[in-house]
């Protein structure tokens, strides 16, 4: 294959329309139907707890940090404020954009509108990137959220884990949208209707960024903006360390999220954090399964999926030298391995992008 194109208005997202890898159909582990509907059965219970328990911490944690304020001895409480705060409502962002986190419509959106603003994301364009990232996952061209583009750069992935990459791309796109709406790359996913939506969000984001920094000089003090903005630098690693494993150094183009799409066992602070995203092969599988109801969702399909990672360190030690791998050699991915109770991969899936390695190749 020659070199990857991931821009939306590119050579690579034309020829993946017209090839039909856009249109083909995924593959899905058998759940039996009653059971499916048992797990997609959503309730606010869940929800409610965990969403209580995420801002009262953040609460306690800035008000211990504005309290011992410019001591050092508030940096521990802003640096857990910082990882709730930017790494927490990715999660919350994404769960309540599928609308599966809680069962009252309203709780979802409220949620998912704090969520988007935490985590510097205009909510009505995301909604629709997100949407084209399920149904297109990895497809390049198509896919408007590839985290880890081949070749590999990693000087900016390693930058990335501090936040800054995302930031400084946010607010002139933040302007851009506040001034004339989505651009010509987001118009391709997000439909017409929603495009003066754009607009507003953008509008009402920038209003607040504005008064923050505002009341920051009027203060002569940064301590604002530890409240609003800077959190999403310095507390950004934990949703990009959790976020590279999801599908970095897994095959693109394919049509099997068993491909391109990893699960990681985690630790229970982090699966609060990530609001069990670490079962990510068997959410893009299923992704109006709610979050609570994921390891249930696990066990259930797991003899028809790749073996998990068994932490955050295995899952590294596995993708990381498949990135530098690819620094060399574009088309090199990782195949992972199958159990013997498992419907095998679709060896045909190359046949929509000329050139792609077949699903074995990559030993």
């Amino acid at each position: 294959m020659g070199k990857r194109d991931y821009s939306l208005l590119g050579p690579d997202a034309k020829h993946a329309v017209e090839s039909g890898l856009t249109a083909a159909e995924w593959y899905h582990s058998d759940v039996p139907r009653k059971v499916m509907k048992e797990l997609m059965t959503r309730s606010d219970g869940p929800a409610i707890r965990d969403t209580v328990i995420l801002y009262g911490l953040m609460l306690v944690f800035v008000s211990l940090g504005i309290a011992l304020w410019p001591s050092w001895w508030s940096a521990p409480f802003w640096l857990a404020y910082g990882v709730l705060y930017g790494s927490a409502s990715d999660s919350r962002w994404h769960e309540c954009g599928h609308g599966t986190a809680f069962r009252t419509p309203w709780m979802n959106d409220a949620v998912y509108q704090i969520a988007s603003f935490m985590i510097m994301r205009n909510s009505a364009t995301w909604r629709w990137s997100h949407a084209r990232h399920h149904s297109e996952t990895y497809i390049v061209g198509r896919d408007p959220e590839i985290a880890i583009m081949r070749p590999t750069e990693m000087a900016k992935l390693i930058v990335t884990f501090f936040g800054i990459l995302d930031v400084v791309k946010f607010f002139p796109k933040l302007l851009q949208n506040a001034l004339m709406g989505p651009d010509a790359a987001e118009k391709t996913f997000v439909p017409q209707s929603e495009w003066s939506k754009v607009q507003r969000v953008a509008q009402v984001h920038l209003a607040i960024y504005l008064v923050t920094v505002a009341l920051a000089l009027w203060m002569q003090s940064i301590l604002p903006l530890m409240v609003i903005g800077l959190p999403r630098i310095f507390g950004a690693w934990h949703h990009v360390m959790t976020g590279l494993l999801q599908h970095g150094g897994l095959a693109d183009n394919v049509i099997d999220h068993r491909l391109n799409s990893r699960t990681v066992y985690m630790n229970p602070i982090s699966r609060f954090i990530y609001w069990n995203m670490n079962y990510h092969v068997e959410h893009h599988m299923f992704p109006m399964v709610p979050y609570h109801a994921l390891p249930r969702l696990h066990e259930i399909i797991k003899d028809d999926l790749p073996a998990p990672n068994r932490s955050i360190a295995d899952g590294f030690r596995e993708m990381w030298p498949a990135l530098k791998r690819q620094l060399a050699y574009e088309d090199y991915f990782l195949k992972r391995a199958l159990p013997p109770t498992a419907k095998p991969y679709r060896e045909d899936f190359h046949q929509y992008v000329p050139g792609m390695m077949p699903a074995n190749a990559a030993e």
